[in-house]
């Protein structure tokens, strides 16, 4: 279903992939053994939603402001990737989970990058 509400920051790709890509670590987190609720799973959701409340917040400003925000959704892309790897090393999600959430957050970085660089390009 369709929102009768708008917002310009919705048709960006790297936006979509981010929200998606939160939605799939909150999946992941679900199964954590309940010790990690303020350690790990905390972290990693965080970090995950972060990509995409980020681009959000930046969308409306300047370039010079967006870029900032971009830089933080950046940030926190990366940190997904440590989680991601932690995650696997305590065996919460499987290697399979894990290169689908570095395949996920390599697409989305470069994509922040990209965006990036069109910013600075202006």
């Amino acid at each position: 279903m369709k929102s009768n509400y708008y917002f310009k920051f919705e048709d960006l790709h790297v936006y979509q992939k981010a929200i998606v890509f939160g939605e799939l670590v909150n999946k992941q987190i679900e199964m954590f053994p309940k010790h990690e609720v303020y350690k790990l799973s905390s972290q990693f959701i965080r970090a995950a939603d972060s990509i995409a409340f980020n681009i959000a917040e930046g969308s409306g400003s300047t370039d010079a402001n967006f870029n900032r925000y971009l830089k933080m959704a950046w940030d926190s892309s990366h940190e997904c990737v440590a989680a991601s790897t932690k995650a696997r090393l305590r065996d919460y999600i499987t290697f399979e989970e894990d290169e689908e959430n570095r395949k996920m957050v390599t697409e989305i970085s470069k994509m922040i990058s990209a965006l990036r660089r069109h910013l600075n390009n202006k």
